[in-house]
């Protein structure tokens, strides 16, 4: 493995984490990170969000500690935000900004002066951040509702920047971010001064860190160099360890088969001396030497071979606790028995229509706020009635966020722009539909409760089978969903969606790979181009839907209008 980035920003020595329902979700954690850019990596339900948090000063450790060398910015995975605030309270500067103005305007308040302290240039500061975000300095009066979902990212972001924390953490911070604010983020980082840790999904962002960190079985390992770099070192190191795992188990074999063929021996010689003893062919006393000469013999042979054996055997163990024997989420759509000419949907702007039918893959996209999640829930609001339902029609939004009145900001909630009649119709009351924001589970209720609502017919222990494909078993079943992480309630979702009877002739799924770990995404895709219904999926992720085998790509361009995509 490559030497990381010296220097130690963040030290875990033996970090322990339990939930309050007695869950470990960290064990005795010991590393560090060094500064300069890191990624971490790791399966859904490792810990790499509860980590963040820890480091971030959200949770305490249950035992063990976690030191850094200086302040802690934090970007969590779903950012809440009040869209009442202003852009520059979303950035941290209006208190400093205000000051700044008053006393341009002549107002001498000493009051003014303490809150601005070194910050004159805090304007000019902040407006270069807005620049970054892709945003004009008049969005700094602006309220936080009048941006995206990805704006607001971007400008949380460029928050966090302008604070000059030592230390900055990122929580898949890609999500819902549309090709541009992507790219913002890229350069934002490529740039980045201080320490940055980044647990995310997206291969493109990863490639910019300078180490890739691992958390692994309890075990945390850093890797010096991007992820591409760290992913071929791995795949080289498990192949090797297949290698020798393949040779230790020839070795342990020789050994044994060895170690029968000497007892096989042993056993003829102790018959052979025994026969010739009760026959007498030769004095007692040289039969009872040459007894005693053959129970030594006999002793340090068996040592020997045993010895062999032993450490072909434990060399066999060495091999194969080298080996990952990761469980990987099992992901077989059912078969939805829809013919390739059975019509399942359209979706149209008013002077085109697009047919979606058969096993038909289509992917939607636009830049955040176009109206790709709206129409997704028109088409999906529609399923049965047969009718479509225009997305520049009056219709109540979906609410969303948590009831403490604030709201989590989402691509197309906090846009209210004319656009085109754009038009979805469901021609299917079959539509499996899984929507970017996980909210429809129950929090207080278990894992395997959420999952039986919408199963009632399937026998209780033929759904536990079921729901094992998916990684979801034993303790994990029996967790409140409130104590799951991203991946973990992604897959708690879509087991109840693909649990459904009858199959969904057309599964729609809002930006699936968000909150995933990568070997998830792989089985996602895989799962996705088996299917024998329709899919139509919402994605920013140009690997992703690049793998699915697309047959339509619909893309809704900055005026709302509809049209292929070149």
């Amino acid at each position: 493995m490559s030497v990381p980035t010296l220097h130690a920003s963040v030290t875990l020595d033996r970090l322990t984490f339990t939930w309050p329902d007695g869950t470990t979700a960290l064990d005795s954690v010991s590393g560090s990170f060094g500064s300069g850019r890191t990624g971490l990596v790791g399966r859904n339900g490792a810990g790499k969000s509860t980590l963040l948090r820890l480091m971030a000063g959200e949770l305490n450790p249950t035992t063990g500690s976690l030191t850094t060398t200086g302040e802690v910015a934090y970007l969590p995975q779903q950012l809440t935000l009040d869209v009442d605030r202003r852009v520059s309270e979303l950035l941290g500067v209006a208190e400093a900004l205000d000051a700044v103005r008053a006393i341009s305007a002549g107002d001498v308040d000493q009051a003014h002066f303490d809150a601005v302290g070194d910050e004159w240039d805090i304007e000019a500061r902040a407006e270069q951040s807005l620049a970054e975000a892709g945003l004009a300095p008049e969005f700094l009066d602006r309220r936080v509702g009048e941006l995206s979902g990805g704006e607001a990212v971007l400008v949380a972001i460029a928050g966090i920047r302008l604070r000059r924390a030592p230390i900055t953490l990122f929580d898949e911070p890609t999500n819902n971010l549309d090709r541009d604010a992507r790219a913002k983020l890229a350069a934002m980082v490529r740039s980045w001064k201080g320490t940055l840790i980044v647990v995310s999904h997206d291969l493109s962002l990863l490639e910019l860190m300078d180490d890739t960190a691992e958390l692994y079985a309890q075990t945390l390992s850093v890797f010096g160099g991007p992820y591409s770099e760290w992913r071929a070192w791995l795949d080289a190191e498990q192949e090797a360890a297949r290698q020798a795992e393949v040779t230790a188990k020839q070795e342990f074999r020789k050994e044994k088969r060895q170690r029968i063929e000497a007892e096989v021996k042993l056993a003829h010689r102790s018959r052979t001396a025994k026969k010739a003893e009760i026959e007498k062919r030769v004095p007692k006393i040289i039969a009872h030497g040459r007894k005693m000469a053959a129970e030594v013999s006999a002793g340090k042979l068996r040592t020997e071979v045993g010895a062999k054996e032993d450490a072909a055997r434990t060399a066999l163990d060495e091999a194969g606790r080298r080996l990952r024997s990761d469980a990987s989420m099992k992901i077989e759509l059912p078969d939805p028995q829809v013919s390739r000419s059975r019509r399942i949907a359209m979706i149209g702007d008013g002077e085109r229509s697009w047919i979606i039918q058969g096993p038909d893959r289509v992917a939607l996209i636009g830049r955040n706020g176009a109206g790709k999640t709206t129409l997704l829930e028109r088409l999906v609001a529609g399923a049965g009635v047969g009718g479509g339902v225009g997305v520049g029609e009056s219709a109540p939004m979906p609410t969303i966020g948590p009831d403490d009145g604030s709201t989590a900001l989402s691509e197309e909630s906090l846009l209210n722009t004319e656009r085109p009649a754009l038009t979805a119709t469901a021609l299917t009351d079959r539509i499996g539909y899984l929507p970017q924001r996980i909210d429809g589970l129950d929090e207080n209720r278990s894992v395997f409760e959420n999952i039986a609502d919408a199963a009632s017919q399937v026998p209780e222990k033929e759904l536990r089978n079921r729901l094992a494909r998916f990684l979801i078993r034993g303790a994990t079943a029996e967790r409140p969903v409130a104590a799951l992480s991203g991946g973990e309630r992604f897959r708690v979702s879509l087991a109840r969606l693909l649990l459904s009877d009858p199959a969904p002739h057309l599964v729609v799924l809002d930006e699936p790979t968000n909150n995933l770990d990568i070997d998830t995404v792989d089985q996602l895709v895989e799962a996705l181009r088996a299917y024998r219904g329709a899919v139509l999926v919402v994605s920013h992720d140009d690997a992703f839907l690049a793998r699915l085998d697309l047959g339509l790509t619909l893309e809704i361009d900055a005026e709302g209008a509809l049209h292929e995509a070149l």
